[in-house]
């Protein structure tokens, strides 16, 4: 007795089955605009009784010249991309640019303790299968950033570095954009400030940052949030060495406690601590609260980035536009992918290399008056 194997259908079988033309049955499943319902419904049917599943998918990159998805390079934990509310609304923006553009995110995570080893950073972006890169927030001289450039696709900067003349790069002025919180503070007459920042370098520091290093940190965004905070504080009159600046490696809940106990403990007589970032922020609160300091009579905090906790909760801080930046990178990306496939020239190389996003100061209320006696 003979055994007939049933063959899965193609392509081609599967139009000359249905009478209609290759392109038709494409359609169904890549221009489903173009087709009637009662047409694109009848090709799926006929193709799953016949276990077709699609277009071959490597065949339509090698015809359309892409792979349908971008790269998004993260110097944290996979799993922190989707804890940090501010890098989750990043997020949220980039995939918002995909839309239209049958593309998929393909996150490549570094980690926080990467980016010296060129040969690993070149095997972790050697086989990312994408069009372009989003570098997010790395430093200059990460080995990944290197890595992804000698990819030679289309690559845009967010964040960090700020000063890669050649790349296409989306920010914030982050100098400039702390400094009216840092103005908040002094008006409200605050002269004994601490500042809490996450890492400034590559290599690990958990404690007091010497004043003398700034200038040459890895990492440039926190690196302007400090320098600009001084900036403001050496106007009022206050020597930024007399500042004490901590630090956290890891950008976390327990991390950022710890970084208030040491700052508050050891600098006793402070009034105000100026943070980074809104998380630091929250844990200067979370500490204060545990000791019984209330926030701002006995002691204010203003934070950085405007997550929605921090506006709900009322803190003081700057916000940062997350998802509009994380939508401009895609945009910016997605042009320079299209100006590669068609070899025309990319407009967005020789108008919009720099897009630097405003900023907004948020009030809040975590800023008040001194207590009584504190004011030199």
């Amino acid at each position: 007795m003979v055994k007939h194997v049933r063959t899965r259908g193609t392509l081609a079988s599967l139009a000359a089955e249905l009478g209609v033309s290759r392109t038709t049955v494409s359609n169904a499943y890549n221009h489903p605009d173009q087709l009637s319902a009662h047409t694109r419904q009848r090709i799926l049917e006929a193709a799953t009784a016949r276990g077709y599943p699609g277009p071959d998918p490597m065949a339509r990159s090698m015809r359309t010249r892409r792979v349908g998805a971008i790269g998004v390079l993260l110097t944290e934990h996979l799993s922190y991309a989707f804890e940090d509310v501010a890098s989750v609304d990043f997020l949220a923006g980039l995939t918002e640019s995909t839309y239209g553009t049958d593309s998929a995110l393909t996150m490549i995570p570094a980690g926080p303790e990467s980016g010296e080893d060129l040969v690993a950073a070149n095997a972790l972006l050697g086989r990312a299968v994408v069009d372009g890169f989003v570098v997010y927030s790395v430093a200059q001289d990460d080995a990944h950033l290197a890595a992804a450039r000698a990819r030679q696709l289309p690559l845009v900067i967010c964040d960090q570095p700020t000063d890669v003349a050649d790349l296409p790069f989306v920010g914030i002025d982050d100098r400039a954009a702390i400094r009216p919180a840092a103005c908040a503070l002094l008006e409200a007459g605050h002269r004994r400030i601490g500042i809490l920042s996450i890492r400034l370098n590559r290599i690990r520091l958990d404690g007091l940052v010497d004043h003398s290093t700034l200038p040459g940190a890895d990492l440039h965004v926190q690196r302007a949030r400090i320098q600009g905070a001084l900036d403001e504080f050496a106007e009022a009159g206050i020597a930024p060495e007399t500042v004490p600046v901590i630090t956290r490696h890891i950008n976390d809940r327990p991390n950022s406690v710890d970084a208030a106990r040491e700052l508050l403990e050891t600098y006793p007589d402070l009034t105000a601590v100026l943070c980074t970032t809104d998380s630091m922020a929250f844990g200067v609160m979370e500490y204060a609260e545990s000791r019984g300091i209330s926030v701002p009579e006995d002691l204010s905090i203003t934070g950085f980035d405007g997550i929605r906790d921090a506006l709900y909760r009322g803190l003081t801080t700057v916000i940062q536009p997350n998802r509009a930046k994380g939508a401009a990178a895609g945009r910016l990306l997605q042009e320079l992918i299209d100006a590669r496939v068609t070899d025309a020239p990319a407009s967005a190389q020789e108008e919009t290399i720099r897009q630097i996003l405003p900023t907004t100061f948020h009030p809040g209320t975590t800023v008040s008056f001194p207590r009584s006696g504190s004011v030199v």
